[in-house]
């Protein structure tokens, strides 16, 4: 059963699609650069607790070491602790949003929700993404399992793809469940509310945040943002096909959450102004 997204919309549904698309970007970028940020500390904390001084950039972390300097235990361990930190609290705000979330009112739970993407996004989209910039998590099967060539890490990241593309059409219902809007969650509003909560999101936060980086924006970084679709367009088309429709029994009402808005772009101008110059971490 297909919904038109092209459909023929009230004023109140599109005021709220525009509301629910302003909030959801927010919340969308508020999530990546926390998660973000969590996967920078943990490289640049590991680095540091080996000895290795580093330069933390807005879209990179530069080592001040040679290539022949580093060893096989401190490749491993400096690109690994991100994604292993991120695989784990990726885990922890989904069950943090599927046990505590869903069944609340307010928009906390689509911060949970946006999380649990963006920190599996950095792990399997960081794979990808490595595969074809020999950067990153790439080193991390390349080194440790070295006799396994540039094929294993190939190999890694077809079956992490396979697995985003299975996660993102496993999570329709989450999504949904998301949102409070009794408006929006009408089976005959969902094309509005895929397009307002998960493709302006996913489009319209990421060239905010690749404009936030430039021009120190890498091509790794880029290729994130495009590793996400792996689990928003699965996303996209289960939810086009669920009939969930259902809310909490007292949703709150739809408005611009004018404190996460704020909050997103006092986060977003710190980070700018506190990295553009780099941090050094000798």
């Amino acid at each position: 059963m297909n919904v038109e997204l092209t459909r023929p919309v009230s004023r109140l549904e599109s005021s709220k699609a525009t509301i629910t698309a302003l909030n959801s970007t927010a919340l969308y970028v508020l999530a990546y650069l926390l998660a973000y940020g969590v996967h920078q500390l943990a490289t640049a904390a590991m680095a540091h607790r080996l000895g290795i001084p580093l330069t933390v950039h807005v879209s990179h972390i530069q080592f001040l070491i040679s290539n022949q300097q580093w060893w096989r235990i401190a490749v491993v361990a400096v690109y690994g602790a991100g994604p292993l930190l991120c695989l784990l609290l990726a885990l922890t705000f989904g069950a943090l949003f599927w046990f505590r979330g869903r069944g609340r009112k307010g928009r906390l739970k689509l911060l949970y929700f946006w999380l649990a993407l963006h920190f599996f996004n950095l792990v399997v989209g960081g794979l990808i993404a490595g595969c074809f910039t020999h950067k990153g998590f790439w080193y991390v099967p390349r080194w440790l399992f070295i006799s396994g060539g540039q094929t294993l890490p190939i190999v890694l990241a077809v079956v992490g793809g396979l697995v985003a593309v299975a996660v993102g059409y496993l999570s329709a219902v989450a999504f949904l469940q998301s949102h409070d809007s009794r408006t929006m969650m009408l089976y005959k509003n969902r094309g509005q509310l895929i397009f307002s909560g998960l493709l302006v999101p996913w489009l319209g936060g990421s060239a905010f945040l690749a404009l936030l980086k430039l021009p120190d924006l890498t091509r790794h970084e880029g290729l994130l943002f495009l590793t996400m679709g792996l689990l928003v367009l699965p996303l996209s088309v289960a939810s086009r096909n669920e009939l969930f429709e259902e809310t909490v029994p007292y949703p709150q009402k739809t408005v611009v959450a004018s404190g996460f808005v704020l909050l997103t772009l006092l986060l977003a101008l710190l980070w700018r102004l506190a990295l553009s110059t780099g941090i050094n971490w000798l």
